[in-house]
């Protein structure tokens, strides 16, 4: 017997067995897709990896034909792995039979931009459709699709027809379509596109309902900016590969942490912000080398907790210059000259630091002004 909780009932306070030792919803690794075969035979996924926990919302954004609606299909089952690994609630899709493929999508709900709904049927008889391959009795499929429609402000369409419905109206008959049988997994391309700004503002916080009471994963496609502060994560795709994968609430934290480090207090809110998507948190053990002199710079470090000694070595002699602690940095010398690294730098006990590369310090320099001019006062001091 299927679930007869309503919706958004009960809370899982633990991980389901889909999800054994707490492990992760969506897991791949190294994914590759190509459309067409022989000679017209053209790649549209470039190695991308990614891992989504239960209960998390991420939104992939990016330029339209960027690969999101492909990645978001193989995901869902509904088009082959061809190259690598795909997980999804604890199933490989590699590699699986067409029965365990049924399986998985069965614990999928889908959310398209369009809502395909059959004319000569009613709202309530669309959403049905969703639970008939589902053990659940008259009574209880009532239940949930009058729950769901209502929540989604239908509740005096319930029986209209499509015909009889605005764009917006048939999007949420879609949507609940996708939500009534209560998925693990909501994957949903541009689900709030044909929906005004209080309908789609109703439908991510149903989401949002969704993954905190019932842990339900929900991965969408959008180009919505009014929907972006949902999301526990951010990902965006250009050209068939991933390009950044933000945790929205961790950028929140790195801003906060980079204001306090006087070199970018003078950025705007939106370079700061950014700079603080595109900087990585990277962790070290007590004397692991970060940087080491003489190489080539490819990063700029701000520490964010623990210590480093900063070393130069001249004439075969070793010589500590400088300790810096939390709020530091490091690292700008090279990328301002172009020269080699002039020092070496190792930790001094556990060491957290975020980093930001060669291409995206420049960047910054170049967008800001009073960043290149803080940057180089810093440099000339410590000369």
């Amino acid at each position: 017997m299927a679930d007869q909780a309503p919706l958004l009932a009960s809370r899982r306070e633990s991980p389901g067995p889909d999800h054994p030792n707490g492990g992760y919803a969506i897991r791949i690794a190294n994914l590759q897709h190509y459309f067409g075969q022989g000679a017209l035979r053209n790649q549209v996924l470039f190695d991308n990896n990614l891992e989504v926990a239960p209960g998390e919302i991420v939104i992939m954004t990016g330029p339209s034909g960027g690969g999101k609606t492909t990645l978001l299909t193989i995901i869902g089952t509904l088009r082959t792995v061809q190259e690598g690994t795909v997980e999804v609630l604890g199933h490989r899709l590699d590699g699986a039979s067409p029965q365990e493929l049924i399986a998985v999508r069965r614990k999928i709900g889908f959310i398209f931009q369009h809502h395909n709904l059959f004319a000569s049927l009613t709202a309530f008889q669309n959403t049905r459709m969703a639970l008939e391959l589902f053990d659940f009795n008259a009574a209880e499929m009532k239940s949930r699709i009058t729950e769901i429609l209502t929540r989604l402000g239908l509740g005096h369409r319930i029986h209209y027809k499509p015909g009889a419905l605005s764009g917006g109206q048939k999007q949420r008959v879609a949507i609940a379509r996708g939500l009534v049988h209560g998925p693990q997994l909501i994957l949903a391309d541009e689900p709030t596109a044909a929906l005004d700004e209080k309908s789609g503002r109703e439908v991510v916080t149903l989401f949002q309902e969704l993954a905190r009471h019932r842990r339900a994963t929900i991965v969408m496609v959008t180009h919505d900016n009014r929907i972006l502060d949902v999301a526990d994560r951010i990902i965006t795709m250009v050209q068939g590969r991933i390009k950044s994968n933000v945790v929205v609430r961790e950028s929140s934290l790195v801003c906060e942490f980079l204001l306090q480090c006087p070199v970018f207090t003078r950025l705007t809110p939106r370079t700061l912000t950014e700079v603080a998507d595109q900087m990585v948190l990277e962790k070290y053990r007590p004397g692991d080398v970060i940087v080491r002199q003489g190489d080539p710079g490819d990063k700029f470090y701000v520490i964010r907790g623990g210590s480093v000694e900063v070393i130069v070595e001249d004439a075969g002699q070793r010589r500590t210059v400088a300790t810096l602690n939390r709020g530091d940095f490091f690292g700008e010398a090279a990328l301002l000259t172009g020269a080699p690294r002039n020092a070496t730098v190792v930790a001094k006990e556990e060491l957290e630091v975020y980093s930001l590369g060669k291409e995206q310090f420049q960047a910054v320099l170049r967008a800001s002004a009073s960043f290149e001019e803080e940057i180089r006062k810093a440099l000339f001091e410590r000369q």
